[in-house]
């Protein structure tokens, strides 16, 4: 059973975390009043994650997002984010952190992202050996709308980013979580033009691996079904690009926030924005709106 470490001062919202967690999943959690005490117990058993307030005495968690980077890089964070702290959130963001939940979408978020980033913390070192003897990757994808086919897309690169050097495990993560966003992203806003309304029932039902009736449908209907996700992966020992294009009818690139943008923390859809902005070295659009293009470079 994985492990949670809930970092808070609050009491009461460590018992409403704790409620949270135990309520959607099976979850060991465990607490620390603040930064300084999570490092302690830290030192005595590691987590498998550590969820974090951003506003605490002692060591808030800007400098416990660096202090587990420097001492437990193996272990992911994920911030909870209050109003006022999304400036801090998108600085702990950039130092190392996986992800973030905002506080006032506690209920409908965070379970969802405490179970992804699990999944995307495990390793497959099946051609850990082989991979490291390849000096370039190049393979092309031609996907359906089927969210199943995401993860095994997602581990084989983070496989491949890792073995090839362009990052180090935590780096493999942050890999991982932003190439899942796009990819995720290109199916449902994309080809299926689910909005993002109903987008958080559809994820929560995926995550789960329950059938959802919604994203069915609409693989199924005429204006949609014939629609593909291209995907592109180029990896070389200097950078990783991946290029992401969907057949959907695009949007206006220039809307979208800069990155990083703390405002973008609590906009409709701004979450995977900031993930990918804060992740990759690069990301552009084209102008349709359809392709967007990342980029990671070679750590140091």
């Amino acid at each position: 059973m994985p492990t949670v470490l809930v970092v808070d001062d609050s009491a009461v919202d460590r018992r409403l975390v704790a409620g949270i967690l135990e309520k959607g999943s099976d979850l060991d959690v465990e607490f620390a009043e603040d930064g300084m005490d999570a490092l302690t117990r830290m030192k005595e058993a590691e987590p498998d994650l550590v969820l974090t307030d951003m506003q605490m005495p002692k060591m808030d968690g800007l400098k416990l997002v660096t202090a587990i980077g420097l001492h437990h890089q193996g272990v992911p964070v994920i911030l909870m984010t209050g109003h006022g702290s999304e400036k801090t959130a998108v600085d702990a963001l950039e130092q190392g952190a996986a992800s973030y939940v905002p506080k006032s979408q506690l209920g409908e978020r965070l379970v969802d992202t405490v179970l992804t980033v699990l999944a995307r913390t495990h390793e497959d070192r099946t051609y850990e050996r082989l991979i490291r003897c390849s000096t370039h990757t190049d393979f092309t994808f031609l996907l359906d709308n089927d969210p199943a086919l995401v993860d095994p897309l997602v581990d084989l690169v983070q496989q491949i980013v890792l073995g090839m050097g362009i990052c180090d495990t935590r780096g493999r993560l942050r890999v991982g979580v932003a190439l899942e966003q796009a990819l995720l992203n290109a199916i449902f806003h994309g080809n299926l033009e689910i909005k993002y309304h109903d987008l958080q029932r559809v994820r929560e039902n995926l995550i789960r691996g329950q059938r959802d009736d919604l994203t069915e449908r609409r693989r199924l209907q005429p204006e949609f079904r014939d629609r593909r996700i291209h995907v592109h992966v180029q990896v070389s020992r200097d950078e990783a690009r991946f290029v992401i294009r969907d057949e959907g009818k695009g949007f206006h690139a220039r809307t979208l926030p800069k990155s990083p943008d703390p405002s973008a923390l609590v906009q409709e859809g701004g979450r995977g924005l900031v993930l990918m902005g804060t992740f990759m070295d690069e990301v552009v659009y084209n102008e349709v709106g359809n392709e967007v293009t990342m980029i990671k470079r070679r750590d140091g």
